[in-house]
């Protein structure tokens, strides 16, 4: 497959590392340099995502300046933003407002962001440190503010959530009620919050190593991938199951792949089925490098429904559509996919979509302003990547033949046959 190059929505001036689709059609890239002084900003940014002239298209409304910390993970639940920035999670909230509208604060510390101190216990944060505000020299050619009042930003409070000497929050995930929130990291441990309040709810060792993905199930069940090859499912600080992807195939040795990625989704037509789909990796690359993997489980059972492999790229993100009838993919070299969930089949693909490895990806959300923008699309990728852009990858809609056509062709080729033998044998009939 080879789609023309995929539409550049936005270029922020730093790169970009997590990305979110709010349902009222708004886009969330986030990322940064870090804190070294390499003079690289670091922020989130809020773009409006937008039809015009029939093309998809995004503009940016808010520039929220996160100081001294990228942000390398996120999560989103309503207009709360779950945002990990190197050792901690900072929990925000965000709302829309009109230009003449102002923040009650009297002090504000950036134009359109309030700060309201909701965490209350020992160990959390209120608010982020203070950085001297950057000097006109110190602002590069691709600095953006907000428009008039158009999103205002309240900071509610910061937690550290990991431990380690190289301390990295990696993994962040809200259940799907939006009362709890897990995170996990460079210390293997997995940690439970209530959420938005952040108070600790569990914490325990899940693996011996990194914890690269978490996935939230039903009945309180925590899916986690680790780098030590384990994905494991936890109900609360208790080992349900290791999964074994590979149990049905013999020919792959122990310990060659890793588990990248997870994620719960639904099935169309069926409310109260559920899959998990994890993303398994070569652990160390060769000059031949083994295909990645995709493997559906039966989200209740945890039983390994069917697997597929998804091309010799290594995998580096896992997106799954609102319906869970289509799963995206990012690499490490940059290329895009779109995978339908049924087969695993791979509907889509642009090699070398990003100049570098890509670092998250999220569907269109099936709201009714998500239905308004997808036009007449199947379906909506965004993917963003170091590069510092946000590209768009349309999936159009697949050929299909109505089911009066192909019965009303059938018919007629039943009468074709009969009348060929008709001919061929006079009195047939």
């Amino acid at each position: 497959m080879g789609p023309r190059r995929p539409p550049e929505l936005y270029r922020a001036p730093f790169p970009l590392y997590a990305l979110q689709i709010h349902p009222r059609g708004l886009a969330l890239a986030a990322g940064g340099g870090g804190a070294a002084r390499t003079g690289v900003r670091n922020g989130l940014h809020f773009l409006q995502l937008e039809q015009i002239g029939g093309q998809l298209s995004a503009s940016l409304l808010h520039s929220h300046d996160t100081e001294t910390r990228a942000t390398m993970s996120m999560a989103l639940a309503g207009d709360v933003i779950a945002a990990g920035q190197d050792a901690s999670c900072h929990i925000l909230r965000f709302r829309l407002q009109g230009p003449d509208e102002k923040t009650d604060n009297s002090a504000p510390s950036k134009a359109g962001e309030t700060r309201s101190p909701r965490c209350q216990w020992p160990g959390a944060e209120k608010g982020p440190r203070k950085r001297k505000a950057p000097g006109p020299s110190e602002k590069g050619e691709g600095d953006t503010r907000s428009e008039a009042g158009a999103v205002a930003v309240e900071t509610l409070c910061s937690v550290q959530t990991d431990f380690s000497p190289d301390a990295l929050q990696k993994a962040v995930r809200v259940s799907a009620d939006h009362s709890l929130l897990a995170t996990g990291g460079a210390d293997g441990f997995l940690r439970v919050w209530e959420f938005p309040s952040m108070k600790k709810v569990l914490e325990f060792k899940a693996h011996d190593g990194e914890i690269e993905d978490i996935a939230l199930g039903p009945e309180n069940k925590v899916v986690t991938a680790g780098r030590d090859f384990q994905c494991c499912v936890w109900q609360r600080d208790q080992l349900v199951l290791q999964l074994h992807w590979d149990e049905n195939m013999p020919g792959v040795p122990d310990k060659i792949y890793r588990y990248q990625a997870c994620r719960f989704g639904t099935v169309p037509d069926q409310a109260e089925a559920l899959r998990l789909y994890t993303v398994q990796v070569p652990h160390k690359r060769g000059r031949r490098p083994p295909p990645c993997y995709l493997t559906k489980w039966d989200g209740k059972s945890f039983l390994p429904l069917l697997t597929q492999p998804c091309g010799g790229e290594v995998i580096s993100c896992l997106s799954v559509s609102d319906s869970g009838t289509f799963l995206g993919l990012g690499t490490v070299t940059g290329s895009v996919a779109i995978h339908v969930s049924f087969s695993l089949q791979r509907l889509y693909y642009v090699k070398e979509a990003h100049g570098i490895v890509v670092t998250d990806v999220a569907f269109l959300p099936e709201s009714r302003r998500g239905r308004e923008l997808l036009a007449e699309n199947e379906a909506a990728l965004l993917s963003v990547a170091v590069d510092s852009r946000c590209k768009l990858h349309l999936l159009p809609p697949r050929r299909s033949f109505p089911v009066w056509l192909v019965l009303l062709l059938c018919a007629g080729l039943v009468v074709a046959i009969v009348l060929l033998l008709q001919l061929a044998f006079p009195g047939f009939l």
